[in-house]
């Protein structure tokens, strides 16, 4: 997930975020402020605002952190780690061939709106999604669904992938039974994703009649994702309200949960986008936790008693180079110039936490299927000069664009990484000119459409699956890079295509040292996000995906 993750289509300062946050506070949480056991809301902040309300419409991890906690998919991931395990399937299976998926569902499980949980409420939902039509093809729109099940009944977008969804069929009432084309290193991991959560089907038959438009670069969603009212799905708590002006979405406990009650009434996602702001707020008790702890802040929190668990590594941080938005990264000296240039080990040391490691490829060291024999670009800015003279591109000028208004878990600070970053290129003689942007929908919106010669982003694993990495962004064309290269893009579908677990593993080996030859983009680290609770909180356990469930938490 581009946490995100992180490639959906979508400044306050500190002071200003926690008096923000200390307004809405009283109203919020009823008379039991003093009282721990008495506390009947939770409040949460994370670093950005989410993009929809629906799922299926979005890439970015502020979204689904939201929408996990309302809608749930056909298979999980088991609380805390990266294992698969059944969501609203108890039980799942294939056949021989990997193209017929046949799911067990839960009995007695209902949607928010009362309507029941069943096969066809399933397909309905794939069906739905395999339908789309106009802007919801865009994969600015629905990249999740190209991602793992390739494009539509009928494809308008003419960069829209071949369909590997064939059918869904509802074999009884709680037996689904999924057909693709052919076998894929996305399934079943897809079927956790968030963004193929199920939803009411009633819900589905009013989202059909709204569209998503585009202008330009520019997505408007349609309205049932953008406020509260419409969606629907079955997780322990249900979406009430998206306070957009306050930057918050709260949610309801849903007694009529098929598994165990959300210990806590309410739950309120706010958007402090400052790391100084989040933990200001968390020092003054006026949230309950948040995400993206500056690595600076860790120890001071900890003195103070408060609670701040580091996940797993599982991410990965990378520049990207737009070959079609610059032509002179179409050479492949100036590439090798900009990762020579650019001194990796030194932002690990400057701005990540403890435990953040220099990348070699595109995918963390705890990924199977991670390579000791890539090309290694060592910091070097006279071999980078060098390069680009003989590239013929000395004196060379790229617009550099960065994200505001947000912390991701691979980049803690990115302004501050953007300027380390920008002098170590106008040392290798690189003229840099910054394009700042909001995080969501501007700068989200650029990257994917690769209108930036570079940019920063990153990737959070959805699951355990080198293809999850590499197979986001070199197996096909993909605007965000600009390039068509087909060595690049069988070595990494031949791993996606290969059935044997071991052999996989080293066709994604394969993959990653020609990926690094070419050198599409310049990967630049690994590192553990750390996550803080308020002193008077039982957390819910921290997961390596980001993945957490928030039902778990509780007051002391």
């Amino acid at each position: 997930m581009r946490i995100f993750k992180s490639r959906s289509v979508r400044a306050i300062t500190a002071a200003l975020a926690v008096g923000m946050i200390a307004t809405g506070c009283a109203s919020e949480r009823g008379k039991g402020d003093d009282k721990a056991g008495d506390k009947d809301t939770f409040v949460f902040a994370g670093a950005g605002d989410p993009t929809s309300l629906d799922p299926a419409l979005a890439s970015d991890g502020e979204t689904f952190r939201v929408t996990r906690q309302a809608f749930e998919a056909l298979l999980e991931h088991e609380s805390g780690g990266t294992k698969l395990v059944g969501g609203l399937a108890e039980k799942w299976s294939s056949d021989p061939t990997g193209t017929v998926w046949t799911f067990n569902l839960r009995k007695g499980v209902k949607f928010h709106d009362g309507e029941a949980f069943n096969a066809a409420a399933v397909c309905a939902n794939y069906d739905h999604w395999f339908n789309w039509k106009g802007t919801y093809q865009s994969s600015a729109v629905s990249y999740y669904w190209q991602s793992i099940l390739g494009g539509f009944a009928k494809n308008e977008d003419k960069e829209a992938p071949k369909p590997n969804y064939k059918s869904c069929a509802a074999k009884d009432e709680n037996t689904a039974v999924i057909t693709v084309n052919e076998p894929s290193a996305t399934l079943p991991g897809g079927f956790s994703l968030q963004a193929l959560a199920i939803h009411s089907p009633k819900a589905i038959k009013a989202y059909e009649k709204q569209e998503a438009t585009a202008k330009g670069e520019a997505i408007t969603y349609p309205k049932y994702s953008q406020e509260a009212g419409t969606v629907a799905g079955t997780g322990p708590y249900r979406i009430t309200k998206w306070n957009k002006g306050n930057k918050e979405v709260t949610l309801e406990r849903f007694d009529d949960y098929w598994g165990e009650k959300a210990k806590i009434k309410n739950l309120v996602f706010r958007t402090i986008d400052t790391e100084d702001g989040r933990r200001q707020a968390l020092q003054a008790g006026d949230i309950d936790g948040y995400d993206l702890v500056a690595p600076a802040d860790v120890k001071t929190l900890e003195n103070a008693g408060f609670q701040v668990p580091t996940r797993d590594v599982f991410n990965l941080f990378y520049v990207g180079f737009s070959q079609e938005k610059n032509p002179a990264l179409k050479k492949p000296e100036v590439r090798q110039a900009l990762a020579h240039a650019i001194d990796r080990d030194n932002i690990v040391k400057t701005q990540l936490p403890e435990g953040g490691k220099t990348a070699t490829q595109f995918m963390p060291e705890t990924i199977a299927g991670y390579s000791d024999k890539v090309k290694k670009y060592p910091f070097d800015t006279n071999k980078a000069k060098q390069l680009l003279a003989a590239a013929g591109e000395s004196g060379l000028s790229l617009e550099f664009c960065y994200p505001t208004e947000v912390t991701r878990p691979y980049m803690p600070a990115p302004q501050d990484i953007f300027e380390l970053m920008k002098s170590d290129l106008e040392k290798a003689g690189i003229k840099v000119t910054p394009k700042p942007l909001k995080w969501a929908p501007d700068y989200l919106d650029a990257t994917e459409a690769g209108a930036c010669a570079l940019h920063m982003l990153g990737w959070t694993g959805d699951y355990n699956d080198g293809y999850n990495f590499i197979g986001t962004w070199f197996a096909k064309y993909d605007k965000q890079w600009g390039f068509k290269d087909t060595t690049v893009f069988d070595a990494v579908t031949a791993g996606s295509k290969e059935a044997d677990p071991v052999k996989r593993v080293e066709a994604y080996k394969k993959a990653n040292e020609v990926i690094m030859e070419y050198l599409p983009g310049l990967p630049v680290s690994s590192s553990p996000p750390a996550i803080a609770f308020g002193k008077n909180v039982n957390p819910p356990k921290v997961s390596p995906l980001t993945q957490e469930y928030f039902s778990e938490a509780s007051f002391k």
